[in-house]
């Protein structure tokens, strides 16, 4: 694999579904525990809506990594790794990208331990953490760009 060229399509695309997911999660009834609760469709909605993010945000990193710099992540932990390797992430937000791998794939694959109440946190408390990561990673790129 060599690298190639960033494809600035494919990046803006994924940064409008990231922002898309998370301004309609943010739609929901998060603030009124009894309103979330009360529909199961809300539930169901915040966990796709936060997977389909998460999954978005991995995809601009491994794009990132793979035509940058021709580097073979193939599971979301790397991509953080690499992401911190070629200094378009910190420590910190390496370290916040890798436990946000380790969640998606709890939610894929053990989906069944991933209680309402966690969801709902964090979907309260922690979206903001994915719209950092996706600045972080779109400001490398612009700062880049031409080089």
């Amino acid at each position: 694999m060599s690298p190639g060229s960033i494809d600035e399509k494919v990046i803006a695309q994924r940064a409008r579904w990231i922002r898309e997911t998370i301004a309609a999660m943010r739609e929901l009834p998060l603030a009124d525990r009894q309103a979330f609760f009360g529909n199961k469709h809300n539930i169901a909605a915040a966990e796709s809506y936060l997977r389909r993010s998460l999954e978005a945000l991995f995809d601009v990193g491994r794009h990132i990594l793979a035509k940058g710099f021709a580097y073979p992540a193939t599971e979301y932990k790397e991509i953080a790794r690499g992401l911190f390797e070629k200094a378009i992430l910190g420590k910190d937000e390496a370290e916040l990208l890798r436990k946000m791998a380790g969640y998606r794939n709890r939610m894929v694959h053990f989906y069944h331990d991933i209680s309402p109440e966690e969801l709902l946190d964090i979907c309260l408390n922690h979206t903001a953490e994915i719209e950092r990561l996706l600045e972080q990673m779109l400001q490398w790129l612009r700062s880049t760009k031409g080089r």
